[in-house]
């Protein structure tokens, strides 16, 4: 299953528990900070964080950011 599609599921799946889902969802933001970082730049916790916030309405601390940008693989091939 695609990163995307498990994002999705997770924000639907009443039966996910809470940490699962902030895992699945804070690799999402992560991929997607890297996506919008400028071209050659990784992409910061912080920004993982915003995206997060933004675009999920989770709020994560800087160890998840950290922990989603290891897990999420280089940012660009």
């Amino acid at each position: 299953m695609t990163l995307w599609r498990q994002v999705l599921a997770a924000l639907n799946d009443p039966a996910l528990d809470d940490a699962e889902r902030e895992r699945i969802v804070a690799r999402g933001a992560a991929q997607l900070a890297a996506h919008r970082a400028p071209a050659g730049q990784q992409p910061t916790p912080e920004a993982v964080m915003a995206v997060a916030l933004h675009e999920f309405a989770l709020v994560l601390d800087v160890d998840q950011a950290r922990t989603a940008l290891r897990q999420s693989g280089p940012a660009r091939g």
